[in-house]
Protein backbone atom coordinates (compact mmCIF):
# COMPACT_ATOMS: atom_id res chain seq x y z
CA UNK A 1 0.00 0.00 0.00
CA UNK A 2 1.67 3.31 -1.08
CA UNK A 3 2.04 5.40 2.23
CA UNK A 4 2.11 9.09 2.55
CA UNK A 5 5.61 9.82 2.40
CA UNK A 6 6.16 7.21 -0.15
CA UNK A 7 3.57 9.39 -2.32
CA UNK A 8 5.61 12.82 -1.77
CA UNK A 9 9.13 11.01 -1.94
CA UNK A 10 8.27 9.81 -5.78
CA UNK A 11 7.57 13.53 -6.64
CA UNK A 12 10.86 14.28 -4.74
CA UNK A 13 12.80 11.44 -6.60
CA UNK A 14 10.89 13.05 -9.78
CA UNK A 15 12.73 16.61 -9.22
CA UNK A 16 9.65 18.22 -9.18
CA UNK A 17 9.93 19.72 -5.84
CA UNK A 18 12.71 19.55 -3.21
CA UNK A 19 10.76 18.52 -0.84
CA UNK A 20 7.56 18.13 1.41
CA UNK A 21 5.33 17.96 4.47
CA UNK A 22 1.81 16.38 4.03
CA UNK A 23 -0.47 15.91 7.01
CA UNK A 24 -4.03 13.95 6.96
CA UNK A 25 -5.98 13.90 10.46
CA UNK A 26 -8.61 12.06 10.76
CA UNK A 27 -9.97 13.06 14.87
CA UNK A 28 -7.24 11.84 16.74
CA UNK A 29 -5.33 9.78 14.44
CA UNK A 30 -2.60 11.73 12.24
CA UNK A 31 -0.94 10.82 9.83
CA UNK A 32 2.58 13.30 9.08
CA UNK A 33 5.25 12.86 6.45
CA UNK A 34 8.38 14.75 5.21
CA UNK A 35 10.05 14.43 2.19
CA UNK A 36 13.17 15.42 0.56
CA UNK A 37 15.28 18.99 1.72
CA UNK A 38 14.62 22.34 2.75
CA UNK A 39 16.75 23.58 0.13
CA UNK A 40 18.15 22.20 -3.44
CA UNK A 41 21.89 23.19 -2.54
CA UNK A 42 22.71 22.35 0.76
CA UNK A 43 20.14 19.23 1.56
CA UNK A 44 19.13 20.44 4.97
CA UNK A 45 16.33 17.47 5.70
CA UNK A 46 12.59 18.34 5.01
CA UNK A 47 10.81 17.84 8.47
CA UNK A 48 7.77 18.27 10.37
CA UNK A 49 8.31 21.29 11.66
CA UNK A 50 9.98 22.82 8.72
CA UNK A 51 8.54 26.57 8.08
CA UNK A 52 6.85 27.38 4.57
CA UNK A 53 5.26 30.40 2.88
CA UNK A 54 2.18 29.31 3.19
CA UNK A 55 0.60 32.02 0.42
CA UNK A 56 -3.11 32.30 -0.29
CA UNK A 57 -4.19 29.78 2.65
CA UNK A 58 -2.97 33.03 4.47
CA UNK A 59 -6.45 34.39 3.12
CA UNK A 60 -9.01 32.03 5.51
CA UNK A 61 -6.45 32.97 8.69
CA UNK A 62 -7.13 36.94 8.00
CA UNK A 63 -11.01 36.57 7.46
CA UNK A 64 -11.29 34.36 11.19
CA UNK A 65 -9.70 37.57 12.68
CA UNK A 66 -12.07 40.37 11.13
CA UNK A 67 -14.73 37.69 12.33
CA UNK A 68 -14.00 38.35 15.25
CA UNK A 69 -14.46 41.99 15.09
CA UNK A 70 -17.63 41.30 13.86
CA UNK A 71 -18.14 39.40 16.73
CA UNK A 72 -17.98 42.18 19.69
CA UNK A 73 -19.82 44.79 17.48
CA UNK A 74 -17.14 46.47 16.52
CA UNK A 75 -18.47 46.29 13.21
CA UNK A 76 -20.83 44.61 11.81
CA UNK A 77 -21.39 42.88 8.41
CA UNK A 78 -23.57 45.67 6.80
CA UNK A 79 -20.85 48.54 7.76
CA UNK A 80 -19.67 50.09 4.84
CA UNK A 81 -16.24 50.09 4.68
CA UNK A 82 -15.25 53.37 3.79
CA UNK A 83 -16.10 54.18 7.13
CA UNK A 84 -12.74 53.48 8.03
CA UNK A 85 -10.92 52.88 4.13
CA UNK A 86 -12.24 56.40 2.86
CA UNK A 87 -9.85 55.67 -0.29
CA UNK A 88 -13.04 53.31 -1.06
CA UNK A 89 -15.98 55.52 0.38
CA UNK A 90 -17.00 56.33 -3.30
CA UNK A 91 -16.33 53.71 -5.96
CA UNK A 92 -16.64 54.02 -9.03
CA UNK A 93 -17.32 51.06 -11.23
CA UNK A 94 -16.44 50.35 -15.45
CA UNK A 95 -19.87 50.67 -17.08
CA UNK A 96 -19.11 47.69 -18.11
CA UNK A 97 -16.75 44.88 -17.65
CA UNK A 98 -14.89 45.66 -21.20
CA UNK A 99 -14.94 49.34 -20.96
CA UNK A 100 -11.56 51.04 -20.62
CA UNK A 101 -11.20 52.78 -17.02
CA UNK A 102 -12.59 56.04 -17.92
CA UNK A 103 -15.86 54.55 -18.67
CA UNK A 104 -16.98 54.95 -15.52
CA UNK A 105 -20.29 54.94 -13.37
CA UNK A 106 -20.66 55.47 -9.45
CA UNK A 107 -21.66 52.47 -7.21
CA UNK A 108 -24.83 51.79 -6.78
CA UNK A 109 -24.73 51.10 -3.19
CA UNK A 110 -21.38 51.20 -0.81
CA UNK A 111 -19.15 48.42 0.07
CA UNK A 112 -20.16 46.44 2.96
CA UNK A 113 -17.64 44.74 5.58
CA UNK A 114 -19.64 41.33 3.83
CA UNK A 115 -18.86 42.41 0.42
CA UNK A 116 -14.87 42.45 1.47
CA UNK A 117 -15.27 39.19 3.31
CA UNK A 118 -17.63 37.56 0.40
CA UNK A 119 -14.63 38.32 -2.03
CA UNK A 120 -17.21 40.51 -3.74
CA UNK A 121 -16.87 44.21 -3.41
CA UNK A 122 -15.88 44.67 -6.94
CA UNK A 123 -12.49 44.61 -6.66
CA UNK A 124 -10.24 41.26 -7.67
CA UNK A 125 -9.34 38.86 -10.34
CA UNK A 126 -11.76 37.63 -12.74
CA UNK A 127 -11.39 34.44 -15.42
CA UNK A 128 -10.79 36.84 -18.23
CA UNK A 129 -7.46 38.88 -17.31
CA UNK A 130 -7.45 41.07 -20.69
CA UNK A 131 -10.24 43.28 -19.29
CA UNK A 132 -8.69 47.02 -19.21
CA UNK A 133 -9.80 47.34 -15.27
CA UNK A 134 -7.69 44.01 -14.32
CA UNK A 135 -4.98 44.80 -16.38
CA UNK A 136 -5.18 48.19 -14.24
CA UNK A 137 -5.51 46.47 -11.12
CA UNK A 138 -2.32 44.37 -11.85
CA UNK A 139 -0.46 47.78 -11.39
CA UNK A 140 -1.04 47.80 -7.67
CA UNK A 141 -2.16 44.17 -6.88
CA UNK A 142 1.23 42.46 -7.55
CA UNK A 143 2.28 38.83 -7.10
CA UNK A 144 2.21 38.65 -2.75
CA UNK A 145 4.93 35.88 -2.83
CA UNK A 146 7.10 39.10 -3.33
CA UNK A 147 6.23 41.34 -0.22
CA UNK A 148 8.12 44.39 -1.12
CA UNK A 149 6.19 44.44 -4.29
CA UNK A 150 4.10 46.61 -1.86
CA UNK A 151 4.04 49.86 -0.41
CA UNK A 152 2.93 50.55 3.40
CA UNK A 153 -1.12 50.19 3.40
CA UNK A 154 -1.73 54.21 3.15
CA UNK A 155 0.00 54.30 -0.26
CA UNK A 156 -1.36 51.19 -1.26
CA UNK A 157 -4.67 52.26 -0.39
CA UNK A 158 -4.45 55.01 -2.24
CA UNK A 159 -3.26 53.51 -5.75
CA UNK A 160 -5.98 51.36 -5.16
CA UNK A 161 -9.05 53.80 -4.82
CA UNK A 162 -7.99 55.60 -8.40
CA UNK A 163 -8.83 52.39 -10.36
CA UNK A 164 -12.39 51.83 -11.14
CA UNK A 165 -14.43 48.42 -9.78
CA UNK A 166 -15.14 45.83 -12.19
CA UNK A 167 -18.32 45.23 -10.96
CA UNK A 168 -20.85 46.56 -8.95
CA UNK A 169 -20.01 45.82 -5.21
CA UNK A 170 -22.24 42.52 -4.59
CA UNK A 171 -22.37 41.84 -8.12
CA UNK A 172 -19.35 39.28 -8.86
CA UNK A 173 -17.12 37.15 -6.62
CA UNK A 174 -13.65 37.79 -7.67
CA UNK A 175 -10.50 36.67 -6.34
CA UNK A 176 -7.64 38.55 -4.17
CA UNK A 177 -7.69 41.81 -3.86
CA UNK A 178 -10.73 41.77 -0.74
CA UNK A 179 -8.24 39.00 1.29
CA UNK A 180 -5.43 42.49 1.70
CA UNK A 181 -8.62 44.74 2.20
CA UNK A 182 -9.67 42.77 4.82
CA UNK A 183 -6.05 42.99 6.52
CA UNK A 184 -5.95 46.95 6.16
CA UNK A 185 -9.32 46.79 7.18
CA UNK A 186 -8.51 45.16 10.72
CA UNK A 187 -5.75 47.37 11.26
CA UNK A 188 -7.87 50.66 10.54
CA UNK A 189 -10.53 49.83 12.55
CA UNK A 190 -8.67 48.56 15.69
CA UNK A 191 -5.24 50.81 15.55
CA UNK A 192 -3.46 47.77 15.56
CA UNK A 193 -0.50 46.37 13.14
CA UNK A 194 -2.44 43.31 11.07
CA UNK A 195 0.58 40.82 12.69
CA UNK A 196 0.04 41.98 16.39
CA UNK A 197 -3.67 41.38 16.18
CA UNK A 198 -3.49 38.19 14.40
CA UNK A 199 -1.22 37.37 17.12
CA UNK A 200 -3.43 38.29 20.01
CA UNK A 201 -6.66 36.66 18.39
CA UNK A 202 -5.38 33.45 16.50
CA UNK A 203 -1.91 32.56 16.81
CA UNK A 204 -1.53 33.30 20.81
CA UNK A 205 -4.67 31.67 21.71
CA UNK A 206 -3.98 28.05 19.03
CA UNK A 207 -0.69 28.29 20.02
CA UNK A 208 0.92 28.52 16.41
CA UNK A 209 4.08 29.79 17.54
CA UNK A 210 5.91 29.50 14.33
CA UNK A 211 3.18 31.49 12.16
CA UNK A 212 3.96 35.34 10.84
CA UNK A 213 4.68 37.87 8.70
CA UNK A 214 8.30 37.36 9.22
CA UNK A 215 10.76 34.44 9.93
CA UNK A 216 13.12 35.67 12.79
CA UNK A 217 16.98 34.56 12.20
CA UNK A 218 16.66 31.28 15.17
CA UNK A 219 14.11 30.44 13.07
CA UNK A 220 15.23 30.44 9.16
CA UNK A 221 16.99 26.75 10.38
CA UNK A 222 13.99 25.56 9.54
CA UNK A 223 12.44 27.70 6.78
CA UNK A 224 12.50 26.06 2.90
CA UNK A 225 13.65 27.86 0.20
CA UNK A 226 11.49 28.93 -2.29
CA UNK A 227 11.35 27.81 -5.99
CA UNK A 228 10.13 28.27 -9.83
CA UNK A 229 10.17 25.83 -12.31
CA UNK A 230 12.78 27.03 -15.01
CA UNK A 231 11.87 27.11 -18.87
CA UNK A 232 13.79 23.69 -19.14
CA UNK A 233 11.71 22.15 -16.10
CA UNK A 234 15.15 22.81 -13.55
CA UNK A 235 14.10 24.70 -10.00
CA UNK A 236 15.21 28.14 -10.07
CA UNK A 237 15.94 29.94 -6.71
CA UNK A 238 13.57 32.55 -5.97
CA UNK A 239 13.90 33.02 -2.35
CA UNK A 240 16.24 32.23 0.63
CA UNK A 241 16.03 31.97 3.78
CA UNK A 242 17.38 35.31 4.57
CA UNK A 243 15.00 36.85 1.73
CA UNK A 244 11.69 38.74 1.39
CA UNK A 245 10.52 36.85 5.00
CA UNK A 246 13.71 38.28 7.09
CA UNK A 247 12.20 41.65 7.66
CA UNK A 248 9.19 42.86 8.51
CA UNK A 249 6.71 43.56 5.37
CA UNK A 250 5.96 47.11 4.85
CA UNK A 251 2.47 45.76 4.02
CA UNK A 252 1.49 42.55 5.94
CA UNK A 253 -0.55 40.81 3.10
CA UNK A 254 -3.59 39.59 4.41
CA UNK A 255 -4.18 37.74 1.03
CA UNK A 256 -1.04 35.40 1.11
CA UNK A 257 1.88 36.71 3.35
CA UNK A 258 2.07 34.01 6.29
CA UNK A 259 4.91 31.44 6.81
CA UNK A 260 4.30 28.75 8.84
CA UNK A 261 4.23 24.59 9.72
CA UNK A 262 2.01 21.84 9.30
CA UNK A 263 0.84 21.91 12.94
CA UNK A 264 0.04 25.36 13.12
CA UNK A 265 -1.82 24.66 10.27
CA UNK A 266 -3.29 21.65 12.13
CA UNK A 267 -4.05 23.33 15.20
CA UNK A 268 -6.54 25.96 13.19
CA UNK A 269 -8.14 23.41 11.05
CA UNK A 270 -9.03 21.69 14.41
CA UNK A 271 -10.47 25.05 15.40
CA UNK A 272 -12.63 25.16 12.41
CA UNK A 273 -13.97 21.44 12.94
CA UNK A 274 -15.12 21.79 16.28
CA UNK A 275 -16.75 25.32 16.30
CA UNK A 276 -14.14 27.88 16.99
CA UNK A 277 -12.71 26.11 20.32
CA UNK A 278 -8.91 25.93 20.83
CA UNK A 279 -7.18 22.82 22.17
CA UNK A 280 -7.37 24.47 25.38
CA UNK A 281 -10.40 25.26 25.68
CA UNK A 282 -10.72 28.79 25.00
CA UNK A 283 -13.15 30.20 22.63
CA UNK A 284 -11.63 31.35 19.15
CA UNK A 285 -14.47 32.00 17.10
CA UNK A 286 -17.99 31.56 17.74
CA UNK A 287 -19.69 28.58 15.83
CA UNK A 288 -21.71 31.30 13.72
CA UNK A 289 -18.73 32.62 12.56
CA UNK A 290 -17.13 29.82 11.64
CA UNK A 291 -20.43 28.27 10.46
CA UNK A 292 -20.51 31.72 7.73
CA UNK A 293 -16.58 30.69 7.06
CA UNK A 294 -17.58 27.50 5.44
CA UNK A 295 -20.97 28.08 3.91
CA UNK A 296 -20.94 29.24 0.56
CA UNK A 297 -22.08 32.72 -0.42
CA UNK A 298 -21.95 32.52 -4.08
CA UNK A 299 -24.33 32.03 -6.88
CA UNK A 300 -23.94 30.96 -10.05
CA UNK A 301 -23.65 33.86 -11.93
CA UNK A 302 -21.31 35.17 -9.37
CA UNK A 303 -19.19 31.86 -9.70
CA UNK A 304 -19.24 31.99 -13.28
CA UNK A 305 -17.10 35.38 -13.52
CA UNK A 306 -14.25 34.00 -11.48
CA UNK A 307 -14.79 30.39 -13.13
CA UNK A 308 -11.04 30.00 -13.70
CA UNK A 309 -10.30 29.79 -10.21
CA UNK A 310 -13.86 27.92 -8.89
CA UNK A 311 -14.09 24.40 -10.09
CA UNK A 312 -16.70 22.90 -8.26
CA UNK A 313 -16.55 25.52 -5.78
CA UNK A 314 -18.29 28.36 -4.14
CA UNK A 315 -16.90 30.43 -1.68
CA UNK A 316 -16.82 30.94 1.97
CA UNK A 317 -14.71 33.57 3.67
CA UNK A 318 -11.14 33.02 3.36
CA UNK A 319 -11.81 29.95 1.26
CA UNK A 320 -13.54 27.93 -0.87
CA UNK A 321 -16.44 25.69 -0.33
CA UNK A 322 -16.51 22.41 -2.61
CA UNK A 323 -20.15 22.04 -3.64
CA UNK A 324 -20.37 19.96 -7.16
CA UNK A 325 -17.83 16.81 -7.51
CA UNK A 326 -16.37 17.91 -10.40
CA UNK A 327 -12.93 15.90 -9.39
CA UNK A 328 -12.53 12.73 -7.36
CA UNK A 329 -10.78 14.74 -4.32
CA UNK A 330 -14.00 17.52 -4.65
CA UNK A 331 -16.52 16.62 -1.25
CA UNK A 332 -19.27 18.92 -1.24
CA UNK A 333 -19.19 21.16 2.05
CA UNK A 334 -14.92 20.68 2.32
CA UNK A 335 -13.62 23.98 2.60
CA UNK A 336 -10.06 25.36 2.35
CA UNK A 337 -7.83 27.01 -0.14
CA UNK A 338 -4.61 26.54 -2.67
CA UNK A 339 -1.48 28.38 -2.47
CA UNK A 340 0.72 29.56 -4.96
CA UNK A 341 4.03 28.45 -3.28
CA UNK A 342 2.39 24.74 -3.90
CA UNK A 343 0.08 24.64 -0.37
CA UNK A 344 -2.82 23.10 0.06
CA UNK A 345 -5.33 23.20 3.26
CA UNK A 346 -8.87 21.84 3.48
CA UNK A 347 -10.95 20.79 6.31
CA UNK A 348 -13.75 18.16 5.85
CA UNK A 349 -16.57 19.35 8.71
CA UNK A 350 -19.05 16.37 8.01
CA UNK A 351 -15.84 13.23 8.31
CA UNK A 352 -14.11 15.42 10.68
CA UNK A 353 -10.93 15.63 8.22
CA UNK A 354 -7.92 17.91 7.91
CA UNK A 355 -5.50 17.99 4.99
CA UNK A 356 -2.56 20.01 4.75
CA UNK A 357 0.20 19.65 2.26
CA UNK A 358 2.84 22.42 2.33
CA UNK A 359 5.73 22.48 -0.60
CA UNK A 360 8.38 25.49 -1.85
CA UNK A 361 7.55 25.15 -5.59
CA UNK A 362 5.67 27.73 -7.20
CA UNK A 363 2.64 26.72 -8.87
CA UNK A 364 2.15 27.90 -12.49
CA UNK A 365 -0.85 28.96 -12.72
CA UNK A 366 -4.41 28.50 -10.74
CA UNK A 367 -4.60 24.78 -11.20
CA UNK A 368 -3.06 22.98 -8.73
CA UNK A 369 0.35 21.20 -9.45
CA UNK A 370 0.38 17.60 -10.24
CA UNK A 371 1.92 16.61 -6.16
CA UNK A 372 -1.29 18.88 -4.98
CA UNK A 373 -3.77 16.75 -6.91
CA UNK A 374 -2.21 13.35 -5.73
CA UNK A 375 -2.25 14.35 -2.35
CA UNK A 376 -6.13 15.45 -2.69
CA UNK A 377 -6.47 11.88 -3.58
CA UNK A 378 -4.39 10.09 -1.31
CA UNK A 379 -6.46 11.70 1.33
CA UNK A 380 -9.46 10.96 -0.41
CA UNK A 381 -8.69 7.22 -0.34
CA UNK A 382 -6.66 6.96 2.46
Amino acid sequence: MTTLHDLLGAHVGAGRLPGAVGLVARGDQVEVAAAGAQDVDDGAPMARDSIFRVASITKSVTAAALLTLVEEGTIALDDPIGTWLPELGKPMVVRTPASLVDDVVPADRPITVFDVLASRAGYGFPSDFTLPAVQELFTVQKDGRVPSNFPPADEWMAALGRIPLLYQPGAAWLYDTCSVLQGVLISRVTGQPLPEFLTERIFGPLGMADTGFEVPAAKRVRFTSFYRPGDDGSLELADGPDGEWSRPPALPLGNGGLASTADDWLAFCRMLLVGGVAADGRRVLSADSVRMMITDHTNPAQRDIGRLFLEGQGWGFGGSVDIDRTNPWNVPGRYGWVGGTGTAAHVIPAAGVVTILLTQVAATGPVPAAVIRDFWRYAADA
